[in-house]
């Protein structure tokens, strides 16, 4: 299946992801087979993209649609070419056709076949190894969600921790979360549980099984707002014994806040 370009600029804050552009730069300029190696969500489809912009993008997993694609094509960008369920015959494919191929791989192995095919290859690290990377991304990621949900919105820094462990995947879809929520109304929260409560609904004592959907997120904001359980239990009107039985029975939640 051929998929979809990654819209996402690559950024170049950092050394090593100016140097892997720098790179990508030159093999535009070049006729060689490239391997670009490294986790998912680190940019790799981007400078694929970037060295051959009018190629198809098809992953190696898609065995049969990658041997058509080598027939027809005479540039190809093949992803996770590691996955592939026969690299030989893949790569001898590629070399009797005369295909120039940019090809990413999640993982840096060694392989003679691969070694064969491709002149140049390189690694990008991932974003924990990047951090001059990350708030530019953020950046950009706002931009991107002001005109999904169409307003701007002034993104807290500050107060934001970066979620890099699947690189810019984790990065962009917590950004996206924090910008959707911070416009949300009252009609688009209650439709949203109404939605998560829709498939979870059937049981006994349900009432009571969902209310800590309600309760967790009004403790959690109340304690970090107004710091004590006695300011908060003021607040909300509950006497401050009502207050700790509900932290209590909801600690199982209120822990992995803490812990977070």
């Amino acid at each position: 299946m051929v998929q979809a370009v990654d819209v996402t600029n690559f950024v170049t804050s950092s050394e090593a992801s100016s140097q892997a552009f720098k790179t990508a730069s030159l093999l535009k300029t070049l006729t060689v087979n490239a391997l670009i190696m490294g986790e998912t969500g680190v940019g790799k489809k981007s400078l694929a993209s970037f060295i051959l912009p009018d190629a198809s993008i098809i992953d190696a997993s898609q065995f049969d649609e990658v041997l058509v694609a080598i027939e027809s094509c005479s540039e190809l960008i093949i992803t996770n070419i590691d996955t592939s369920a026969n690299i030989k015959r893949l790569i001898d494919s590629i070399i009797e056709k005369g295909l120039r191929v940019v090809a990413t791989s999640k993982q840096s192995f060694k392989n003679e076949f691969i070694d064969n095919l491709f002149n140049v290859k390189f690694h990008i690290p991932p974003l924990c190894e990047r951090i001059e990377d990350i708030e530019p991304l953020i950046q950009q990621f706002v931009i991107e969600a002001s005109t999904i949900f169409g307003s701007d919105m002034v993104f807290d820094m500050k107060n934001f921790n970066p979620d890099v462990t699947e690189n810019s995947n984790s990065l962009r879809r917590q950004v996206m979360i924090n910008c959707l929520l911070h416009n949300i109304q009252d009609k688009e929260l209650m439709q949203i549980i109404e939605n998560y409560l829709n498939t979870k609904l059937g049981s006994n004592n349900d009432y009571r099984k969902f209310l800590y959907l309600y309760e967790v997120p009004l403790i959690r904001s109340g304690l970090k707002k107004f710091k004590s359980q006695l300011q908060l239990s003021d607040r909300l009107g509950l006497n401050r014994n009502t207050l700790r039985k509900k932290i209590s029975e909801n600690k199982e939640y209120l822990q992995k806040e803490n812990n977070e």
